[in-house]
């Protein structure tokens, strides 16, 4: 993934959240802000974005965005559920449409037992209520280069939800039914009227 990957990617974002009239917010652990500013790098962006929180510390995450000392205490900073409460609360705390939200293990160092370096988790909640996480391992590939994929990540992530929930596919089953009454209507039972000879 490359920096034109990102920019290409913004693009895109901003212009159907300038078109559906959405707002973002984003808050960032390991990638120190690179989303937010991928996003305001493009010209016009300030009518989508509203503010990115860069939440390095667990202080950080507890004062600015809510996450609370227990979830911290148990799950890690780095885990689904810091994440996603990360982005509910870059979602509550500035009031806007959609929120990203990105914490992980960049590396070289900071691996723990069961959380590698590469290992990031991402969060996106909207305001309608629907709240999608992923964890990639990307493994140690080296700093920068897990920073820019997280970026990527993030921004797809985005998209996905700026595109708003799918449409409910019609079970088959009604279609079934449909067909039930036209094979219901033997042509049989009408042969053999026919062929009944007329009365005297």
């Amino acid at each position: 993934m490359s920096g034109s990957d990102a920019r290409a990617l913004s693009r895109s974002l901003l212009d159907l959240c300038r078109m559906r009239k959405l707002t973002i917010a984003t808050a960032e652990s390991c990638t120190g802000g690179l989303v937010a500013g991928a996003l305001t790098d493009i010209p016009g962006s300030s009518d989508v974005i509203d503010r990115g929180f860069v939440t390095y510390s667990n202080d950080a995450k507890r004062t600015m965005l809510g996450v609370k000392v227990t979830t911290l205490a148990t799950f890690g900073a780095v885990s689904k559920e810091t994440a996603t409460a990360m982005a509910v609360g870059a979602l509550e705390k500035a009031g806007v449409d959609l929120a990203v939200s990105i914490t992980g293990i960049a590396g070289p160092g900071g691996a723990t037992p069961g959380k590698p370096v590469g290992l990031v988790h991402f969060a996106v909640a909207s305001r309608d209520g629907r709240i999608l996480h992923r964890e990639h391992r990307f493994g140690a590939i080296g700093r920068t280069t897990v920073r820019q994929r997280s970026v990527v990540e993030a921004l797809r992530m985005l998209m996905e939800l700026a595109r708003g929930p799918q449409a409910a596919v019609k079970p088959r089953r009604e279609a079934a039914s449909r067909l039930r009454p036209r094979v219901a209507r033997s042509t049989r039972g009408s042969a053999v009227k026919r062929r009944r000879p007329p009365r005297a």
